[in-house]
């Protein structure tokens, strides 16, 4: 334990983010998404969420970047938004093909990361990075809460487009990183 009290403080909100998909996992789906399950997910959601937020300013405004945080960071985002993806699949919110487009996306940036990384190379999150996660974020939450058309058509509707909109800037995000980066795959022999 001696490692996690020398731990920065983003590093440490980055740990937490991993250790509370854990819980937001079971109420999703031990409760089906309903009742108090839903609220505590969606609970467990917003604050690994927020921590995302956090740790980011913090480590930029402290200059507290480390390679821990460079690494577990994104991994934990990846763990988070992944997880919530199959599971709101398998409760029948999402279309198994947006979480196919959004999943395949994660990999692939991974990979140009790895590439990257093996040539000193460091690609920052881009704008379209940032709101692609965002989308992904607000379309989560609005599934978690799962606004139907006969309870409410209009947040039922803002859903839907929520849903296309994340995954077009999904797939925008990584047109985006790759043909900025496309000097990473010129570097392979």
């Amino acid at each position: 334990m001696n490692w996690l009290k020398n731990m920065n403080l983003p590093n440490k909100l980055t740990c937490l983010r991993m250790v509370m998909i854990v819980p937001f996992i079971i109420f999703m789906l031990y409760g089906r998404g309903e009742g108090v399950y839903k609220v505590l997910s969606l609970v467990f959601f917003i604050g690994a969420s927020f921590t995302d937020m956090l740790d980011g300013k913090i480590a930029r405004s402290r200059n507290l970047i480390t390679d821990f945080g460079k690494f577990m960071d994104p991994l934990a985002d990846k763990l988070l938004v992944c997880s919530a993806l199959i599971c709101l699949v398998d409760l029948d919110r999402l279309p198994a093909w947006v979480c196919i487009v959004i999943i395949a996306r994660e990999f692939i940036i991974s990979g140009f990361r790895l590439i990257a990384s093996d040539n000193g190379i460091v690609i920052a999150a881009s704008y379209w990075g940032k709101t692609k996660t965002v989308s992904q974020m607000i379309m989560v939450v609005m599934l978690i809460i799962h606004f139907t058309k006969e309870s409410a058509p209009a947040l039922y509707y803002l859903q839907n487009f929520m849903i296309y909109a994340a995954c077009a800037l999904t797939v925008i995000s990584l047109c985006d990183y790759i043909i900025k980066n496309k000097n990473v795959i010129s570097m392979q022999k």
